[in-house]
This record gives structure tokens, sequence and C-alpha cells, in this order.
């Protein structure tokens, strides 16, 4: 998938290198079509290691995507330069008024806190909302998936006894569902948290629809609204390497962690990790881009408030 991104940002080099496929702004003006529009909300610390996973998955389709990435007002990063995010992220404000495709939602390192007490709770629920009646799809990631089960339908985020961490097997509970469409009978997903929600209160709602989870991690994927949300509790995402560096970072502030669980070759961290889960992350974030973006999205981004009656008019 040709991904118009700005010009200057770091992962344009990085996934070149990689022989990813990104699109310069001019070059993507010669092209007679009209883009899909998606904005990143990222609220991972490490930012430009996020835009280049994400990017990297986005750039595995033929459909021009133009990506736009979204920072909090409410917060400042202290891992990001300000003049990057100056340069390649806007502020809700600017983007309020605005109408997408798509919008992916990361997780954010306050999982730990209550949701009321996460500093820029007001600003990220209000961006949850504004998405329900701009945006033709979201996807919610870790703890955004939590914090809009929360928002959105009450549902409470449970301590676990022990961190999920690692690359957990998984079974779709419904393979009919587009969103699995070419997926294995088993697929691997990583996680790493402290917390989960229970099938028992998604189900309660009568709202949610729970679509894969695993002995190992608990609930994987949800949706609502018919596809118009999904909630991804894991990093399908993650880079190759990104646990090594979880792990490498918590063994040297001396916290109790556990070897990333089926991860590293013989389960050695001094072995490179075995690799399970990058072909179906791209079918996860294909499908969703296809068959939940492209073939739902109206042509004019101005009638996605509109998506339900305009549905039952074709229909």
């Amino acid at each position: 998938m040709p991904v118009k991104i700005p010009d200057s940002l770091p992962a344009i080099e990085l996934l070149k290198n990689e022989s990813i496929f990104v699109m310069s702004d001019l070059r993507a003006s010669e092209q007679d079509i009209r883009p899909l529009r998606l904005v990143i909300l990222n609220l991972m610390p490490l930012k430009i290691s996020a835009e280049t996973d994400f990017v990297r998955l986005l750039s595995n389709n033929p459909l021009q995507i133009e990506v736009e990435f979204l920072n909090l007002e409410s917060h400042t990063s202290k891992n990001t330069p300000a003049e990057h995010l100056e340069m390649f992220y806007k502020g809700f404000s600017e983007i309020a008024d605005d109408f997408y495709d798509g919008m992916i939602i990361t997780g954010a390192p306050v999982e730990m806190l209550a949701f009321e007490e996460v500093t820029y709770w007001d600003e990220v629920t209000r961006i949850f909302d504004w998405a329900r009646t701009h945006v033709t799809s979201t996807l919610y990631i870790c703890w955004a998936s939590q914090a809009a089960l929360y928002h959105f339908y009450g549902v409470e985020k449970q301590p676990l006894d022990k961190k999920v961490f690692g690359v957990f097997q998984h079974t779709a509970l419904d393979k009919t569902n587009p969103l699995f469409r070419g997926f294995d009978d088993e697929f691997f997903i990583p996680h790493s948290r402290h917390t989960t929600v229970s099938k028992e209160d998604l189900l309660k709602s009568g709202e949610i629809d729970v679509l894969s989870e695993s002995d190992g991690a608990g609930i994987a994927i949800a949706s609502s609204r018919g596809g118009r949300e999904f909630y991804l509790t894991g990093h399908s995402e993650y880079a190759p390497y990104t646990l090594h560096q979880e792990y490498v970072r918590d063994v040297e502030k001396g916290l109790e962690i556990d070897v990333p669980c089926n991860y590293y070759t013989n389960d050695d961290p001094a072995l490179p990790p075995k690799v399970r889960w990058v072909s179906h992350a791209n079918l996860l974030f294909n499908n969703w881009l296809n068959y939940f973006v492209y073939q739902e999205t109206p042509f004019d981004l101005k009638n996605v408030p509109n998506l339900g009656s305009l549905r039952d008019q074709n229909s």
C-alpha cells in the first residue's frame, strides 16, 4: 500500500531499508484517486518507534492511504523531541471539524492508574466521542481498548496477579468475520499488560462482540457497532525486538519480570526472538482497512455521521 506521510518523517528512511513503499506528497498528488484518510492518536512514549510500527503495517495493500498523527494538547511528551511533535503532529483542536475513514488509538503507559486519574482523561474521552461521529472505523489498542470499553460501556479493567508478557496463541471465535479472512485456525499476538477485561463483562453489555481469545492472554479482540469500533488488547503492531527492549528495560530497572513467554528461541534471552505474529498482523490490518474502512466509508467523508442511515438506504 502506498502510504502518504510527510516527506521528512523519520519512519520513511527506516521503512525504505525494509523495502516498504511510502509515497511522497508530490507522487501522491499525481494519482487521480481519493486516498483513505487515517489519523493515529499516538499515546506511546516512544512515538517515533510507534509511528514506524503502524506505517509498516499500513503499507502492504494496493490502496493509497494518507496518514496524519494526532497528539494530546493536555499532555506534554517527555520522550519525544518537541520539534518532532511540532513538525509532524496536530492537536485535536486542529482536526475537530475534519472527518476520517479510519483511526488508530494506541496504548499508553498509564495502565495501573484508575481511568479518571489519568491527567488527560477528559481530552482522550472527548476524542473517543468525536471518533463516533467523525470516523468510519476506529482501532483501540491495549490501554486505549480498555479505556474505550470503560468509557462507552462501563466495562471495568481487572488487575492480573502476573503481567501478561510474551507471544500468545489465539483462536477466532467466528472465522466467518471478515476481520479473520485468510487467517489460520491458530495465530499469535504479542501482549504486554498488567490488566485485563473479562469476557462475562463484555457480553453483559449486549452490544459487544468477542471475536478472539487466548488461554494464556484472555480476550484479544472485541468489536462493537458492526465494526465501527475494534478493541485489540494486544500489540500486533510490535516489531520483532520490541518485547526484548521492554524486557531488558525492566531487568535494568531491577523490576521483577519473567522472560517473555513463547518469544525467544528456546526461551533463552541470549538467543534471538522467534517472530511468529507478523503475517497475521498484516492480515489483521489489511482486513480492517478493506472490509471495515474502504468498503464501508462514504466517498464524501462529511457523510460519516449518517453512515447508519446511508446503509439502510442502500440495503
